[in-house]
């Protein structure tokens, strides 16, 4: 499961939902949510989290955790 994915289902999203009120659909949601490889753009970040009412740089931070600058 992706960090995405992991978030949606700790605060208990419902993916068809936010399908809905994004456009995105149901298989790219389920994808972003399960597919490590998937890349999340950031205008899809964006909606998912309008979608959601959380704000947009928190949901980043918590999907982009793992990424940190080179030593």
């Amino acid at each position: 499961m992706t960090d995405l994915g992991l978030y949606l289902a700790k605060k208990s999203i419902n993916k068809a939902e936010v399908a809905r009120r994004t456009g995105i659909s149901k298989s790219r949601l389920s994808q972003l949510s399960g597919n490590d490889s998937t890349k999340l753009r950031a205008d899809e970040l964006y909606l998912i989290a309008l979608a959601i009412d959380v704000d947009p740089g928190e949901l980043f931070k918590e999907v982009f955790k793992s990424l940190k600058l080179p030593h």
